[in-house]
């Protein structure tokens, strides 16, 4: 039997769902229509603290956006003997922030860090099946969704390549001979 509590609760919890989904960069050009076609596609989890989103390695099938709660990333250090610490603390991420989304366009494409709660957390899924259906059944939608996710991975790879630029020249000082001044 459903009662009228039910449904006010629901719609509640849905809010917060489409408002999470509002704010993403992602999504925050989709109309109120669209946002709740969206809603019936996404995947809302609860994670344990301590409790793997997925590992390094694993292969990716979609991204996360995070409602409430805290998630650490690591990558595994290559270095590390058996004896040491083989996880390197990366970045946590926060409410509205999101993660996972290089899976959205990699065909069976790895995982390259390990997502992890730290605390009691809630995530919206939202998975390369979901982003088919939508290019499938709203293609103007899912073409304004793809176009954000490629801004999002150019913006990505820019920060990646910046970065990299810049420990190649401080490698690069640091294997310079140390300059003799004439004293």
């Amino acid at each position: 039997m459903n009662f009228i509590w039910d449904n006010i609760f629901r719609r509640a919890a849905d809010q917060t769902i489409q408002s999470v989904l509002r704010e993403n960069l992602l999504f925050r050009d989709l109309t109120d229509s669209e946002l709740r076609f969206l809603e019936r596609c996404v995947h809302v989890r609860h994670y344990h603290a301590g409790e793997s989103v997925f590992r390094q390695g694993e292969v990716g099938v979609g991204m996360y956006l995070v409602v409430k709660g805290r998630i650490e990333i690591y990558v595994l250090d290559p270095t590390a003997t058996s004896d040491e610490s083989r996880e390197i603390y990366i970045t946590q991420l926060l409410s509205n922030d999101f993660f996972g989304e290089l899976s959205l366009v990699e065909e069976n494409g790895r995982r390259s860090a390990t997502a992890v709660a730290r605390e009691e957390t809630t995530l919206i899924g939202f998975f390369k099946p979901d982003l088919m259906e939508i290019l499938a059944r709203r293609p103007a939608m899912g073409t304004r969704v793809t176009l954000r996710l490629a801004e999002v991975l150019g913006r990505r790879l820019k920060e990646t390549t910046d970065k990299v630029s810049e420990l190649r020249r401080v490698l690069k000082d640091l294997r310079a001979p140390p300059s003799q001044d004439a004293t």
